[in-house]
């Protein structure tokens, strides 16, 4: 069922569109208002759809002080412990019914990455139309086959995911007669370098697992998704912020609206760009043809005389003899009168 598959109004057959994702993530704020701002600049930014987090400090972690649970990842919150990182960062429960209709209301399609069973339950009540499994929940197992066996698309990051952890939870979904499977190729780095990007595990990981394709990018600005897209990704996921100024959690790696409305325009031109393997003229590029070269005469020739390297030559326009019988037209007689300027043709030859 490789690409045969919808998002809500969003149709994966048709290669000639990418859904464009923009990630609200922590960059509310814990403000509604600054929730609902930002998922109408996304509508205005060009995004295809908005996608939230739906967990809570305890249904992702421990509140516990000891060492294991301090982040010491060589991240921007570095530092702070794992519980009080995602009840900064959390988007509250009850805020998820209006984010739903703000974003249906702009015409945009809301799904989230659900971070455990109740809620994947939660937003089945919503009416999500796809689960995201994040990075760092590729290797629970349980939680994706729960999600996976709702049957809705499964969009899944592969940040720090090693060969072993992709397949089995490709195989999850399949075995629980799901292939609505999509692969984010991401690093799970924050901000990541564009060094770390290793765009061409894109076309890979669809070639290697027969799974549609795409990129979820932490790198700053929009070369990652312009180059993903021309490899062949589907999907491009990327955080958004109605203005880094408000700080949080991810600020430093989200793009603005002016920012992700560039990168809109610019991977909808890298799809026209990228076009399809037809090696077929347009009628513009035939007409184009007048001008390439052919084999003129570049003086007068009498009839009788003798073709050589001094009375033709290859030149534009390409009206003329293809080029590629220059040789073998030298040292014929012409068999009329010729003018530089005039086209040779084999009519005009003694041959």
């Amino acid at each position: 069922m490789r690409n045969g598959f919808t998002i809500g109004s969003f149709d994966f057959k048709d290669e000639n569109q990418i859904f464009i994702v923009a990630e609200l993530s922590a960059n509310h704020n814990r403000s509604l208002k600054t929730a609902v701002e930002t998922i109408k600049a996304a509508g205005r930014a060009g995004a295809s759809a908005i996608k939230l987090q739906t967990y809570t400090p305890d249904t992702i972690t421990l509140d516990c002080k000891k060492e294991d649970f301090k982040i010491k990842q060589d991240t921007i919150w570095d530092g702070k412990y794992l519980y009080d990182l995602y009840k900064a960062a959390y988007t509250p429960w009850k805020w998820h019914p209006e984010l739903f209709r703000v974003a249906k209301e702009e015409g945009l399609i809301c799904f989230s990455s659900p971070f455990d069973i109740t809620a994947v339950d939660f937003l089945e009540n919503l009416d999500a139309p796809a689960f995201k499994i994040a990075s760092f929940e590729i290797t629970d197992i349980p939680l994706i086959e729960y999600a996976a066996s709702k049957g809705k698309p499964m969009i899944i990051s592969t940040g720090i995911a090693e060969p072993g952890d992709v397949e089995l939870a490709i195989k999850t979904c399949r075995d629980a007669g799901n292939e609505k499977i999509i692969i984010l190729k991401c690093v799970s780095s924050y901000p990541s370098t564009i060094e770390e990007a290793n765009l061409l595990m894109i076309p890979d990981l669809s070639k290697r697992y027969n799974v549609t394709t795409g990129l979820s990018d932490h790198t700053m600005g929009i070369t990652a998704p312009v180059v993903a897209a021309i490899l062949g990704a589907r999907l491009i996921e990327k955080h958004f912020i109605i203005d880094r100024s408000i700080g949080g959690p991810d600020a430093s790696f989200s793009l603005n609206e002016d920012e992700f409305s560039e990168m809109v325009l610019s991977v909808k031109g890298a799809i026209k760009a990228r076009g399809r393997v037809d090696y077929t003229l347009s009628e513009k590029q035939t007409k184009s043809r007048e001008l390439c070269r052919s084999l003129y005469c570049v003086m007068d020739i009498k009839a009788g005389d003798v073709i050589t390297h001094e009375n033709i030559r290859s030149i534009r326009p390409g009206f003329g003899l293809h080029p590629k019988h220059y040789k073998s037209v030298l040292g014929k007689k012409v068999k009329f009168d010729l003018k530089l300027g005039d086209r040779l043709s084999f009519e005009d030859l003694d041959l």
